[in-house]
C-alpha cells in the first residue's frame, strides 16, 4: 500500500473463482458484504482515525450519486410509460410523475416505513424496466407494491414475474374513449380540478378539460383567473404554463386552448360550437344542489352527465371506493359528497366491517372556508358571521348523516359536529367510536395499515407512522384519509377507540372528484394496487 492509511481487504476464495466480486457487491438487506467489511475495519481502534471520516464521506457521497443516477433512470422510464403507453407508475400510491430526483429517493424511505421492508432504488428500477419491456399499456401500476411482492416472493426472473403478475395489463385491449370535461365554476375546487385534469392528461386517453364557465369572460376577468390558476397561496405554483388569449377569450394551459365561457344560465350554452361533445359538466359553483337545478345542465347542447362537487339532494351521493358501484348507464347526475364525508367514510367502513360500530361521534376540526367572513359581518348561520381568521367557530356538519348514505348499516348510530379553525387548508376528524368486538392498539393499527396496503380502499387511506405529523404536512396529499397511527387511542376494555384522521379538504377531495369523474365517464384505467 502506498498510503499507510489505506485499507486492504483480503477475501479468502477458491482458486480461480470468478464470482467473488459479484458476491462482494451483491446487495442484501440495505447493504453489501463489501460495505460490512469496510465498516468493520474502519471502526477498528487500531486504525488511525485521522483520514477515516474523510474517506467515509467520499464513499457516502459516491453512493448517493449512484442512487441519484438510478433515480434519474427511473424518472426516464416513468415519463416514457406515461406519455407513450398511458401507464402511470406510483409508489405506494405516492405520485411519481413530475417528481424530482430527491423526492423519488425520499419516497423510497416512506416505502420502507410503510411495508417494514427496505425497498431500494436498484430494485424499483429493475421492476420498472421490466414493466416497460413487457409493453404494459393503459394502466396504473403501484411500483412499490409490485417491487415488494417481487422481493418477498424471492423471484429470480423479473420478466417472468412481471408477465405472470401483470398478465391482464400486458398489451391489454382496454380501449378508452376520451371524455370532454367542462368546469362550471372556477373557485378553489374548480382551479384544483383544472390543475389535476391537465397534470393527469398524459397521452390524452382519459379526461380532457375543454371549457371553463364563469359569470364573466371580460379581459380583466380572464387575466385575474389566469393569475389565480398560476399561483396559489396554499398549493403553490402551477407546474406548467398558463397564458391569456384575450382575442379568443381563452386560457392556454400547457399548450391547450381552453375557452372561458360567460354564463349564469346552465341550460343556455351551446358547447358544440366549441367542438365539445358528450361532455361531463363538473359543477363547482355550489349554487345548484338538487336534481331539478342540476338537470338544467343537461339541456345545454354537448352535455351528457353532471357531477356536483358538494353534497346533493335527491341525487346519488358517492364516496369513491365505498358506494361508487351504481348504475352509471341510466344515471346522469351525481354528487361527490363533501370533503369530510370522503375523509371519514373509508375509515368508518373498515371499522364497521371488522369490529362493528355500536355508536360514534365525529368531531371535525375544519379549516375555514369561503362561506365565512374575513371580518365580523352578517351570516345566515349562527357563529359563522365572526371573523374566520381570528376565531375558532363551533358549527354544524352534515357529514355524520351523509356517511349513512354510503354505509346504510350506520343509520342512527352517528352524531357529528364541527369547529372551524383559523387555518386556510387541511382538516382533522376525530372519531370517537364504541365497537362491538374487542380490540387492542396494535391490532387496530395493523388493521388500518393492511387496509391502506391491500383491498378496495388503498387510494383512499394513507397510513402515517410519523410522530411529528402536523396539518401543514398534509397539504397536497392525494389520499382522502390520512390515518394517524401514532395518535390512535384504545380504551382499557378494548371496546372504545379514538381515531385521528387528517385530510386536505381541498386537494384530497379534488382527487376523489377526479376518481369519480373517471369512473362515471368510463375512462378509468386498469389498476394494480
Amino acid at each position: 500500500m502506498k498510503d499507510p492509511n489505506e485499507v486492504c481487504i483480503i477475501v479468502q476464495a477458491r482458486l480461480g473463482s470468478k464470482r467473488v466480486p459479484q458476491k462482494m457487491v451483491r446487495p442484501f438487506a440495505d447493504t453489501t458484504l463489501m460495505d460490512l467489511c469496510i465498516k468493520k475495519i474502519t471502526n477498528s481502534r487500531y486504525l488511525p482515525q485521522k483520514n477515516i471520516y474523510a474517506s467515509v464521506y467520499e464513499k457516502e457521497l459516491s453512493n448517493w450519486i449512484l442512487k441519484e443516477k438510478k433515480a434519474s433512470k427511473l424518472a426516464e422510464i416513468i415519463n416514457y410509460l406515461w406519455l407513450e403507453k398511458s401507464t402511470e407508475l406510483v409508489l405506494f400510491r405516492k405520485k411519481l410523475i413530475d417528481q424530482n430526483i430527491s423526492e423519488i429517493l425520499n419516497l423510497h424511505t416512506y416505502a420502507r416505513n410503510f411495508v417494514k421492508k427496505n425497498i431500494t432504488i436498484n430494485e424499483t428500477v429493475l421492476v420498472a424496466q421490466s414493466i416497460l419491456e413487457n409493453n404494459v399499456e393503459n394502466s396504473k401500476i403501484d411500483l412499490g407494491k409490485l417491487t415488494f411482492e417481487y422481493i418477498t416472493k424471492n423471484k429470480k426472473d423479473i420478466n417472468e414475474f412481471t408477465k405472470k403478475t401483470l398478465d391482464k395489463f400486458i398489451s391489454n385491449n382496454q380501449k378508452l374513449n376520451p371524455k370532454d370535461v367542462i368546469l362550471y365554476g372556477f373557485g378553489r375546487i374548480g382551479r384544483l380540478v383544472a390543475r389535476e385534469l391537465i397534470a393527469q392528461e398524459g397521452a390524452g386517453n382519459q379526461l380532457r378539460l375543454r371549457a371553463i364557465v364563469t359569470r364573466s369572460n371580460s379581459e380583466d376577468s380572464i387575466i385575474k383567473r389566469a393569475s389565480l390558476l398560476r399561483t396559489d397561496s396554499v398549493h403553490g405554483k402551477f407546474p406548467g404554463t398558463v397564458y391569456e388569449d384575450l382575442e379568443n377569450k381563452s386560457l392556454v394551459i400547457n399548450g391547450r386552448s381552453i375557452p372561458v365561457i360567460a354564463s349564469s344560465n346552465p341550460d343556455k350554452i351551446n358547447y358544440t360550437e366549441y367542438g365539445i361533445k358528450n361532455a361531463l359538466v363538473i359543477d363547482n359553483t355550489g349554487a345548484f344542489r338538487d336534481d331539478q337545478s342540476l338537470k338544467l345542465h343537461l339541456n345545454s347542447n354537448g352535455v351528457s352527465k353532471v357531477l356536483l362537487t358538494a353534497p346533493g339532494k335527491n341525487i346519488p351521493n358517492i364516496v369513491f371506493g365505498i358506494n361508487h358501484d351504481i348504475d352509471i348507464e341510466n344515471e346522469n347526475i351525481f354528487s361527490a359528497a363533501s370533503c369530510t364525508t370522503n375523509a371519514i367514510t373509508p375509515i368508518l367502513n373498515v371499522v364497521e366491517n371488522n369490529l362493528k360500530i355500536n355508536k360514534a361521534h365525529i368531531e371535525t376540526i375544519h379549516a375555514y372556508t369561503n362561506d365565512q367572513n374575513l371580518v365580523d359581518n352578517m351570516h345566515k348561520k349562527y357563529r359563522r358571521g365572526r371573523a374566520a381568521a381570528l376565531n375558532m367557530v363551533i358549527t354544524e356538519t352534515g357529514a355524520g348523516k351523509a356517511v349513512t348514505k354510503a354505509i346504510p348499516s350506520l343509520k342512527n348510530k352517528i352524531t357529528s359536529s364541527a369547529i372551524r379553525v383559523p387555518t386556510p387548508n387541511v382538516s382533522l376528524a376525530i372519531l370517537n367510536i364504541s365497537i362491538d368486538k374487542k380490540t387492542s392498539l396494535d391490532e387496530l393499527n395493523e388493521l388500518m395499515r393492511k387496509s391502506s396496503l391491500d383491498g378496495n380502499l388503498v387510494e383512499q387511506i394513507r397510513y402515517s407512522t410519523s410522530n411529528e405529523l402536523v396539518s401543514s404536512d398534509i397539504v397536497g396529499d392525494c389520499a382522502a384519509s390520512i390515518y394517524d397511527s401514532c395518535a390512535t387511542q384504545v380504551s382499557n376494555d378494548g371496546k372504545n377507540i379514538i381515531l385521528y384522521v387528517w385530510y386536505d379538504n381541498e386537494f384530497g377531495y379534488t382527487r376523489q372528484v377526479i376518481r369519480l369523474a373517471k369512473y362515471i365517464s368510463k375512462v378509468r384505467r386498469k389498476c394494480y394496487y
